[in-house]
């Protein structure tokens, strides 16, 4: 039976290989609507209008939960990420934040900066 322990270090793996090599490869829209494909958004809204800020939110959450690689730079933008994260970073689960954190330290410095 594998440990808690354990199975946040596989879940914090998995974050990790489908993380960008640098924020700047993230070139995903900043207005706009947007519509995610059903293996991002498989529950509930799929169309998010990214000029709302309580949508723009839960679309930035279920990208970094869901996304693979591909969908991470693809439908993520750099300078979003980087103002969303002091509040984003309390809305993902620990793992994606950890992994995101210790990965970019431009989001690890918004993190500090918002304490």
């Amino acid at each position: 039976m594998a440990t808690q322990s354990g199975r946040s270090d596989l879940r914090r793996a998995k974050f990790a290989r489908r993380a960008p090599a640098a924020l700047s490869e993230l070139v995903g829209p900043q207005h706009g609507t947007v519509t995610l494909p059903l293996h991002l958004a498989w529950s509930g809204l799929t169309t998010f209008d990214l000029d709302q800020p309580r949508l723009r939110m839960s679309y930035y959450r279920i990208v970094l939960a869901e996304g693979l690689h591909e969908d991470l730079v693809r439908f993520l933008n750099r300078d979003l990420l980087v103002s969303l994260w002091p509040i984003l970073r309390t809305l993902v689960s620990r793992d994606v934040r950890e992994v995101w954190e210790s990965s970019f330290d431009e989001l690890a410095h918004e993190a500090q900066a918002a304490a």
